[in-house]
């Protein structure tokens, strides 16, 4: 099958864009000594997943529960969850997922650590544990070295639980302030005898500067493998880098400045980029996608030189791909014109 012939609209996603991308992040960790641990919210794809632990990452990490259930299942068997996990239920399914692999999870307040403690007690068979620290994206995280510093003992003194180290998800561009924050918390720990044996950070929009934050033993980039219009308009890459695009056809023309896709927030998503509209229309650079209903997508066409017709199929880079591979139940691998596989995305909708 053709890139033409598939129905719209549909996720298509570049083979050799994917391998570039998977390629050029692998050798920049090499170089720096940095461990890559990517994410897989972007992609939700076991076999992406295998492909990355092939070119070098010590593991991958996953959001939620349901994620890193679908990649054990995919038979990845070292996974992080840097995502506080509170209930019942949830840590039963921890606890089960425990039993079949490496996973690690973090925590932010004794609550979390409690819950971790009542359901893991065997001291042969710990629950790595982690610390998040909020080092300035003002999201998740202990406030001070003192908190972490409590925390870790918490955790230490819990029989069924492993003191593991530090986790951030860094605010972009401030690596010189991340790389105080963790440096005081390591140092204060390491003078109480705590051994911290990792320390994780992590996010695509600076993972080309991962160099500047010298205590962070891995990282954990996601958007990275496929890129996106974001990720461009924040210096990573550019738009021939982007690996996924959402192929979308023209279904009207209403004016000569105006052109109607069957793409809208159900296939692009709503998020904004720091550049107009909601996403780059390839072959179109002067397009601007002004508006989104759920299954309508408009383009201005005023500043175009030429224009597109009824029936005609683009493809729309996003401007968040991370958001738009949990839209839709599969997505298309191709190389060059022709389509050589089509998967489901495995873990589309593991939000629990």
């Amino acid at each position: 099958m053709r890139i033409t012939d598939l129905e719209t609209p549909a996720v298509v996603i570049d083979r050799a864009k994917v391998e570039a991308n998977l390629a050029r992040a692998q050798a920049y960790a090499d170089k720096h000594g940095m461990k890559l641990r990517p994410h897989i919210k972007t992609h939700k794809l076991p076999l992406f997943a295998r492909r990355q632990v092939e070119l070098g990452a010590i593991g991958i990490t996953c959001q939620k529960l349901g994620e890193a259930e679908v990649m054990a299942d995919g038979g990845l068997d070292d996974i992080f969850i840097p995502y506080n996990i509170l209930g019942e239920v949830k840590l039963q399914r921890l606890a089960d997922l425990h039993d079949r692999i490496r996973i690690s999870v973090t925590a932010d307040s004794a609550t979390t650590v409690e819950g971790y403690a009542k359901h893991f007690t065997d001291p042969a068979h710990p629950l790595p544990v982690l610390i998040e620290c909020d080092t300035g994206m003002g999201r998740c995280g202990v406030q001070s070295v003192d908190e972490v510093a409590a925390l870790a003992r918490q955790i230490s003194n819990a029989p069924g639980l492993s003191f593991e180290g530090l986790m951030t998800y860094p605010p972009r561009g401030k690596v010189t302030e991340v790389e105080s924050w963790l440096q005081q918390a390591k140092s204060a720990l390491e003078a109480e005898g705590l051994a911290v044996n990792v320390v994780s950070n992590g996010g695509t929009p600076d993972i080309y500067s991962v160099g500047g934050v010298t205590t962070a033993t891995e990282y954990r980039p996601g958007t990275y493998i496929y890129s996106d219009r974001m990720q461009v308009a924040f210096g990573h890459g550019r738009l021939e880098d982007c690996a996924l695009t959402v192929l979308a056809q023209v279904i009207s023309r209403p004016t000569e400045d105006r052109a109607v896709i069957d793409a809208g927030s159900k296939a692009l998503a709503a998020d904004t980029a720091p550049v107009p509209g909601y996403g780059h229309v390839v072959g179109y650079p002067e397009a601007i996608i002004t508006t989104l209903s759920e299954e309508h997508g408009v383009i201005d066409l005023t500043q175009c030189s030429r224009k597109p017709a009824i029936g005609e199929k683009l493809h729309i880079i996003p401007n968040h791909v991370c958001v738009v591979s949990n839209l839709f139940d599969e997505v298309n691998l191709v190389e060059g014109d022709e389509v050589t596989e089509t998967l489901p995305v495995a873990a589309r909708g593991r939000l629990s």
